[in-house]
């Protein structure tokens, strides 16, 4: 997915007739691509910006059943979800996905048999599962294991197991799998138009974002999995569609680990949903809001009334309060959620839909992060009617992601290949954990070049050469791809990115042939970006905040076309 594979995949995509032409290029949109062209299909996908640059990338990051979902009777969804969990942890995704504990607070005493009988289901409702299950804990072994919580905001605790993953960079190795088996993955290309034939849509218009040029993608079926933008695009496929999706704004902030002193996660109870307090390297990710949005799809804004809310209730737990000041990075997400069912996004439908919106075309939207790979498996079962060949059944439960291959081994030879390449065995622990086998590939673009080894200036957590291997073998483009994508400095650290957008800058400017000029813009583009983003989360409403947003420059924005962007 580098830069040379850019030009002979445009030359597939206008020159060939595919079975399948995806549209949108988040979780459920790279999984279809590998399902489909794990069948044996033949395979392209299209996203008009970054891989995850959605809600795709702006998840609680957790790979988890749902506890909460269980008091909503949604059982059918936490069972599917949980036996996702189980199998991306043993077998799909074991150097991606990563075991994480939470502490459940319990506030009344006659609370505990109700939540050990929903956490015991919990534990056993997936089927086998490979995390430990839940511990009771009394107050003052919760406080051990958590001595951040206020002696008075819980009478004793649970802990129980799920997992958590970088989605950004989860959903980036699911697309880069579907490559491997064949699909043409490209981002940066919009779909402009849709082509009729007859009574049916026959393929797509596409524009190349980053020179506007433009042609026609021939297909025996598209499918829709632009999320929040699914409606946007059954309009312009000349269709209503027969479900509609709703945007709920999600906002996260995260604070440096030594802020809370805990062994564990949290999950708290709120009056409308929960609020997760989750383990993230050396930080805390804090959150999440539930709310309308009905402004920019792009780029949703966080405001100060967001930061607000989530810092009043997990202060209400906390011995030592947590301040605005305290907050390093922010991040806004959209979750599409099936519209109809309630006025009130906490309570909309998190179970997914496919339709048939008519021959040719096929729309999937709702579900949760965790389930992305059997949406994915009943988007192209729904696909499969439009195409003339016979549909071998999905596969993709068997198919482990690009990198899972030889992980656990390599686990337990990190110390040799520490000291192979010079490295702290921790950093290649690190390492392993973000590419899994992978990374014999990417240690050996350091070969040649030993400095590549050396860290990111300013974001010490991560290596020159990943910069280097973003652009060549992950599809980077711009410098926020790398900086919030395929790392994420963007929001590990409290400059958010602008004080290594230089140096980052520097190193992708000649591997993808920018001018100085083009080097300048990107740098400039990624620093007004950030500034944007804390001027918004200083205002209190959606308005106030979507407007001081979307007045910062976009790399992409100016060749996108006015269709939309999913």
């Amino acid at each position: 997915m580098g830069p040379a594979s850019r030009a002979r995949a445009w030359e597939r995509l206008t020159s060939e007739k595919f079975d399948v032409v995806v549209v949108g290029g988040g979780v459920v949109g790279t999984g279809a691509a590998l399902d489909a062209a794990t069948r044996g299909l033949k395979v392209a996908l299209v996203e008009a910006r970054d891989l995850g640059s959605g809600t795709s990338s702006r998840s609680s990051k957790l790979f988890h059943g749902g506890l909460r979902y269980l008091e909503q009777l949604d059982f059918g969804l936490v069972r599917e979800a949980l036996r996702e969990r189980e199998l991306n942890l043993t077998r799909l995704a074991p150097h991606l996905i990563k075991p994480v504990s939470f502490l459940y607070p319990l506030t009344k005493h006659w609370e505990r048999p109700y939540v050990t009988a929903g956490v015991t289901l919990y534990d056993t409702m997936g089927g086998k599962s490979s995390l430990p299950h839940q511990k009771q804990l009394s107050r003052s072994g919760a406080l051990r294991m958590a001595p951040a919580l206020k002696r008075s905001a819980l009478v004793g605790a649970i802990r129980y197991y799920d997992a958590q993953a970088d989605d950004a960079r989860h959903t980036m190795m699911v697309g880069r799998t579907a490559a491997q088996y064949g699909a043409v993955v490209r981002t940066s290309t919009q779909v402009v138009d849709f082509l009729h034939e007859v009574d049916r849509v026959a393929g797509v218009r596409v524009r190349d974002v980053e020179t506007g040029t433009e042609a026609e993608v021939r297909a025996s079926v598209v499918v829709n999995c632009t999320g929040v933008w699914t409606d946007q695009m059954q309009h312009a496929a000349g269709t209503r569609g027969r479900f509609r999706v709703k945007a709920s704004k999600g906002v996260h902030f995260l604070v440096a680990r030594d802020k809370i002193p805990s062994d564990t996660g949290m999950i708290l109870r709120t009056e409308k949903s929960v609020l997760f307090v989750i383990p993230w390297r050396n930080h805390w990710i804090v959150g999440t809001t539930d709310t309308d949005w009905n402004l920019d799809l792009a780029h949703p804004a966080a405001t100060r009334k967001d930061l607000d809310y989530l810092l009043e209730h997990v202060n209400s737990v906390l011995v030592t309060p947590l301040s605005h000041d305290d907050i390093e990075g922010v991040y806004a997400g959209l979750r599409p959620l099936l519209a109809g069912e309630s006025e009130e996004t906490s309570k909309l439908s998190r179970e997914h839909a496919v339709s048939r919106v008519m021959p040719g075309l096929v729309a999937i939207a709702g579900g949760k992060y965790t389930t992305y790979r059997v949406m994915a498996a009943d988007a192209i079962d729904a696909a499969s009617e439009d195409i003339p060949t016979r549909v071998a059944p999905s596969v993709t439960d068997r198919v482990p992601l690009v990198g899972a291959d030889g992980y656990f081994a390599l686990v337990n030879q990190s110390e040799q290949l520490g000291v192979r390449h010079g490295l702290h065995p921790h950093r290649v622990r690190h390492l392993l954990d973000r590419y899994g086998s992978l990374l014999h590939g990417l240690l050996a673009m350091a070969d040649d070049d030993p400095s590549l080894l050396e860290p990111v200036p300013s974001s010490p957590d991560y290596l020159r050469v990943e910069i280097a291997y973003a652009v060549a073998y992950e599809g980077a483009l711009h410098l926020d791809d790398v900086l919030t994508r395929r790392t994420r400095i963007s929001i590990e650290y409290a400059h958010r990115g602008v004080d290594s957008a230089e140096a980052v800058g520097a190193q992708m400017a000649p591997l993808l042939g920018w001018t100085d000029e083009q080097r300048d813009l990107e740098v400039r583009s990624y620093v007004e970006r950030v500034q944007a983003e804390r001027e918004s989360q200083s205002v209190d409403t959606d308005i106030e905040a979507d407007k001081l947003r979307v007045a910062a420059p976009d790399p992409r924005a100016p060749r996108l076309a006015a269709l939309g962007t999913g």
